[in-house]
């Protein structure tokens, strides 16, 4: 499957979020926390805000890295998302979409008091009735 997106950055204000969920979690690994930030924030019904994203953290993942035995899969959600928001599947959008959703989820997340363990955070993904 053809994918426009093969390697990003994410933001210092995102590496900082990521930093606390990972201490939360014990999860170590920047990917996983990502997919679980992506998937967080396709679940919302909103479309993320079209807000500039810096890309000025030292923290960068190739797709492969990033999306790991799923890659595809995620990367349908996310065409599926932007064909259902309207917004079409070409590469510029695709990528843009990538980065909102990404730093919106990373946001979420770190943003949830309840979100203390990996336990809550499954529970989140089990209980949410998004």
């Amino acid at each position: 499957m053809e994918n426009p997106i093969k390697q990003f950055t994410i933001s210092e204000t995102a590496k900082e979020q990521l930093i606390k969920l990972k201490r939360n979690t014990k999860i170590e690994q920047w990917n996983i926390l990502c997919r679980w930030a992506l998937c967080r924030s396709l679940a919302e019904s909103s479309t993320p805000a079209p807000i500039p994203v810096s890309k000025n953290s030292n923290v960068e993942l190739t797709w492969e890295v990033f999306g790991g035995e799923i890659a595809d899969i995620l990367l349908i959600a996310l065409k599926q998302r932007c064909h259902q928001d309207g917004l079409g599947t070409e590469s510029e959008t695709l990528k843009q979409q990538f980065r909102l959703h990404l730093h919106r989820g990373i946001s979420y997340l770190a943003g949830d008091g309840n979100l203390k363990n990996i336990e809550d955070l499954i529970a989140l993904a089990i209980d949410d009735p998004i």
